[in-house]
C-alpha cells in the first residue's frame, strides 16, 4: 500500500471508520476515497458495483455497519441481519469482480459462542450456540466473513476478517437506543450530573465481563495488517481472519464505576447511586479475545481504559 494508493474506507462516519481516516490521513495516505451514505448506499448493489467500476479502489476497509447494544439488536434483528449482510456481500462482491489488491472486513466478537472458552480464539468460531440477543448481528457479520474465506478459497483473493472487542472513542454512538455499553453508560451519567440526580437505573446485574479497546488503537493494528498482512500467508486453519482486542477485561460493574467518577470528577460534593434492574438480561457473561496471533505480529495497545474513557467523555462533550 503506497502513500498515493486508492483507498476506499466504508464507513467513514462511523466509530471505527473515522479513526481509520484518521490514522490514513495521519501517515500521510493522500488517496481516499470516502463517500457518505447520500452518496453511496451499500445496500444498493447496483449503486456499489457502479461505484467500484468507476472508481478502482485498489484497498478497502470495509467498517460500514449497522450496529447498536442489547436493546436494538432485540427489537430489530431483521434489520440487523438483512443490512448487514448485505452491505458485507455488495462490498466483497464488487471488490472482487474490480480487482481489488486488499480487503479488510470488520467483524465483531459477539460471533463467538455465547459460552465460548475465555479467552476466545480465532478456531472457537461455530463451534457452539450464539447469545440470542445479538444472534441476528452475529450471524449478518459471520456470513460475511466466511463469504472472504470462500473467495480467497477459490479465487486467491487476499481478504482478511477481523474480530474487534467492544470499541470507544472518539465519534461514538451516544444514542440512548442503539448505543453500546460504553458510551450508553457515559451519556447516562452524564445526565444524571446535569439533571442533579442521585441515582442511576442499569440492566443486568453488572456481573458480565467485557473487554475495551480506544477506536484509535484499532485503527492502529488494521493500517498495519493493510501494509503486512497476506490472508493467504497465515499458518492457522483459521488464518484468513484475526482477534484484535486489549486483552484485559472488567465486570460491567466496575465500568460503570470507573465512567461515574469520571464524569463527577469535577465536583467534589456530589455523585450518584447505581442501582441493578435484574429483569433486563445480561448478555453474554463474558467475553474476552485470545490475542496472541496479534501480539505476535507486533501490536499492542496503547490507550490505557480510564485514559481512554476520560477522552471519550470529552469527546461527548463536543457534540
Amino acid at each position: 500500500m503506497n502513500k498515493d494508493s486508492k483507498i476506499y474506507v466504508a464507513g467513514h462516519r462511523g466509530l471505527v471508520g473515522g479513526a481509520i481516516q484518521r490514522k490514513l490521513q495521519n501517515e500521510g495516505y493522500t488517496n481516499l476515497m470516502i463517500r457518505s451514505h447520500v452518496e453511496l448506499d451499500l445496500l444498493d448493489q447496483a449503486a456499489v458495483n457502479n461505484f467500484f467500476e468507476k472508481e478502482k479502489p485498489e484497498y478497502v476497509f470495509l467498517a460500514a455497519a449497522k450496529v447498536g447494544g442489547i436493546w436494538a439488536n432485540s427489537i430489530y434483528p431483521a434489520d440487523f441481519i438483512y443490512q448487514n449482510t448485505m452491505i458485507g456481500f455488495n462490498v466483497v462482491n464488487a471488490a472482487y469482480k474490480n480487482n481489488v489488491k486488499k480487503l479488510i472486513n470488520l467483524g465483531s466478537s459477539c460471533i463467538y459462542p455465547k459460552l465460548a472458552p475465555q479467552p476466545m480464539k480465532e478456531e472457537y468460531l461455530l463451534t457452539d450456540l450464539l447469545e440470542p440477543t445479538n444472534e441476528a448481528y452475529a450471524i449478518a457479520k459471520i456470513n460475511v466473513i466466511k463469504l472472504c474465506t470462500f473467495f480467497n478459497q477459490q479465487y486467491g483473493t487476499n481478504y482478511l476478517s477481523v474480530m474487534p472487542t467492544n470499541l470507544y472513542g472518539p465519534g461514538d454512538n451516544y444514542d440512548p437506543d442503539g448505543s453500546h455499553v460504553l458510551p450508553a453508560l457515559i451519556r447516562k451519567f452524564h445526565e444524571a450530573k446535569v439533571s442533579r440526580f442521585d441515582r442511576v437505573i442499569l440492566w443486568g446485574d453488572g456481573s458480565p465481563r467485557r473487554e475495551f479497546l480506544y477506536s484509535d488503537d484499532l485503527a492502529e493494528a488494521l493500517v498495519m495488517l493493510m501494509q503486512k498482512y497476506d490472508a493467504n500467508d497465515l499458518s492457522n486453519s483459521a488464518g484468513d481472519f484475526v482477534n484484535i482486542g486489549s486483552g484485559k477485561d472488567l465486570t460491567i460493574k466496575e465500568l460503570a464505576e470507573i465512567i461515574r467518577d469520571i464524569v463527577y470528577k469535577s465536583i467534589s460534593d456530589r455523585t450518584c447511586h447505581i442501582e441493578w434492574d435484574t429483569l433486563k438480561p445480561n448478555g453474554t457473561p463474558q467475553k474476552l479475545l485470545d490475542i496472541s496471533r496479534i501480539n505476535k505480529l507486533g501490536f499492542f495497545p496503547k490507550i490505557e481504559l480510564s485514559y481512554g474513557i476520560d477522552l471519550a467523555y470529552k469527546d461527548y462533550l463536543l457534540q
